[in-house]
């Protein structure tokens, strides 16, 4: 029988679950506020592609113009989350809906599509080799092997912001930029409130809660972004245990990484 894969809109997006955090009552708070932001993004155009089981398969992916990451570009899409796990993967499911984005692209004329990765498996961001499988390649870098991979359908390429390439920012403190386009956001950010409180660390967390606001980040951004001694140290959602793990790891560190 042939899968069957679903389009969120504003009038199914009630009754359909997120993917990721499909069966997680911890997150349901995040799934919450993910829907609400979804409602207002999808009028402009934003995407998100499942498939019509309960299951972690699914796509997501807006116009570069009004995506909320420092990555410009003119006539783009960008892919914001590619997921296929689980007993789902290796049975076609990330072929079938990354043709699907790229058929959506070019029927609406796109120059082409693009996605952050990294030269290495990171939490988080989508495997590379798939990608340059598929067309991908990568047309810009920043920080410590973040890249930015494009699928260009007319020679032209987008690239990082100046400001994405800095990787830094004037705060010592332990310092966390995130947006509730994730639904795992919101129970990591409680999680590490709860720590900070209980080990009097400083922390300073910045909602990204407008599209120029997520355009002029200091850094690589997804919906996540971490910094400590005023350095970038990883898009990886934290609970208490990583957080700790992440700030043993550079507590000896001073304001110039070493």
């Amino acid at each position: 029988m042939e899968e069957r894969y679903v389009t969120v809109t504003c009038e199914n997006i009630d009754r359909e679950h997120m993917c990721c955090a499909i069966s997680d009552k911890k997150h349901q708070k995040g799934v919450e506020l993910k829907k609400h932001w979804l409602k207002e993004r999808i009028p402009e155009g934003h995407v998100f592609r499942k498939l019509d089981a309960r299951g972690k398969v699914f796509i997501e992916y807006t116009p570069l113009e009004t995506a909320w990451v420092p990555i410009v570009g003119q006539n783009y899409l960008y892919i914001h989350c590619f997921w296929v796990s689980g007993s789902y993967a290796g049975r076609g499911h990330g072929t079938a809906l990354l043709d699907s984005c790229i058929e959506d692209a070019k029927e609406q004329h796109k120059s082409g599509i693009c996605i952050l990765s990294s030269t290495t498996k990171k939490p988080f961001l989508s495997d590379k080799a798939f990608l340059l499988g598929h067309g991908f390649e990568v047309v810009d870098r920043a920080g410590d092997g973040y890249e930015l991979l494009a699928n260009s359908f007319d020679g032209s390429l987008p690239k990082f912001t100046d400001g994405a390439k800095s990787m830094q920012i004037a705060s010592p403190e332990l310092t966390i930029y995130y947006s509730v386009q994730c639904p795992y956001i919101a129970f990591c950010i409680d999680e590490v409130q709860a720590y900070c409180k209980q080990e009097s660390i400083a922390l300073h967390l910045i909602k990204v809660e407008t599209l120029q606001q997520a355009k002029e980040l200091p850094c690589v951004f997804n919906n996540y972004a971490v910094f400590y001694h005023k350095h970038f140290l990883t898009l990886q959602l934290l609970n208490s245990k990583s957080l700790q793990k992440l700030l043993e790891a550079n507590r000896g560190k001073d304001d110039h990484g070493r």
